[in-house]
């Protein structure tokens, strides 16, 4: 962020509490004002009375009940005005910073997506220059081309990530209710990663024949976005357990890691559009925001709940309950 959105983003409070402190002070001034014109009106119509009227007495008791009825209209008014005042400062200060904080998280997805673009359009570019440049010997060339088609494949997931969740924000996406071997699915999508990503300990338990209805596409994005949430944050010495298994009527989709975990105060978050744990600028992990977003509102729309609990001794466990 450039110091002037930083300026800007500086300025905007300062801006509103200086005008809503502007509209108390004015509102109390005039209340001051009014309250002044009062005694002054009730001063001369009291003044104006006759000491030998047979009425004064109760003339200057109406001219008293007068001053403390104006004197109540202005305080009630005054009182509404502040209270409407402040109700709607409250909700305009909340839509001011909630916008401010949309606008930081946007920023933080567009620097992330750059990011994610362009690391894996390198290394396949320099993968396929490489083969094109040199006569490798053949272990060596399905390597590379192993490096550049697990870049591919991410590449692929994140352009995935961002068209669905922009679709389904939308309601553009046509979600179809097939009934499908969830099982398979699953399998595949881990087969991929184990493939992909040979360094890491696999632990994979899958019940064959499970089958719910659902949209293939959402699904598979829904499976894939878990493990990878996995594979993120574990290191190669860490177990990755993938669980997919029936109890009682439910079919239930268990993804755990061994790697730092999640919060009690960050689990309420992590589903929401754009979040990631961590400062923006400290923060060491690849991502958008996007996965886990997308893992709620797909499981949300498959009837299904998605929770995250604590993995002992370390980690995370990811619990899809169709």
């Amino acid at each position: 962020m450039n110091i002037f959105q930083k300026k800007r983003l500086f300025i905007a409070p300062v801006l509103y509490w200086f005008l809503l402190a502007y509209t108390i002070v004015a509102l109390v001034f005039w209340f001051i004002e009014l309250q002044k014109q009062n005694q002054q009106m009730i001063s001369y119509k009291t003044q104006e009375l006759k000491m030998d009227d047979p009425a004064y007495l109760s003339k200057a008791d109406s001219l008293a009940a007068e001053q403390r009825r104006k004197t109540a209209q202005y305080l009630g008014e005054g009182v509404t005005f502040l209270l409407v005042i402040s109700v709607g400062a409250v909700f305009l200060l909340r839509a001011i910073m909630r916008q401010i904080k949309v606008q930081q998280q946007q920023q933080n997805f567009m620097m992330a997506v750059t990011h994610e673009l362009k690391t894996p359009i390198s290394v396949a570019k320099l993968n396929l220059e490489t083969l094109q440049k040199y006569n490798l010997e053949e272990a060596r060339q399905k390597k590379i081309i192993q490096s550049a088609l697990q870049e591919l494949s991410r590449l692929d997931t994140l352009a995935n990530n961002i068209l669905v969740s922009s679709q389904l924000e939308g309601g553009y996406y046509q979600m179809s209710r097939d009934e499908l071997d969830f099982s398979a699915l699953t399998q595949n999508a881990v087969q991929d990663f184990i493939h992909r990503f040979g360094d890491k300990q696999w632990q994979v338990n899958i019940q064959p024949g499970l089958s719910i209805t659902g949209d293939y596409l959402l699904l598979q994005i829904l499976v894939n976005n878990l493990v990878e949430n996995a594979v993120k944050y574990s290191s190669k010495n860490k177990m990755i357990t993938v669980n997919l298994t029936r109890e009682n009527s439910n079919i239930v989709l268990q993804v755990k890691d061994e790697g730092p975990g999640v919060s009690p105060v960050e689990r309420k978050k992590i589903f929401k559009k754009f979040y990631r744990i961590g400062n923006e600028q400290t923060r060491t992990t690849q991502g958008t925001g996007l996965g886990l977003y997308l893992c709620k509102k797909i499981a949300t729309d498959h009837k299904a709940q998605i929770v995250v609990s604590d993995n002992h001794p370390d980690g995370s466990i990811f619990t899809v309950v169709f």
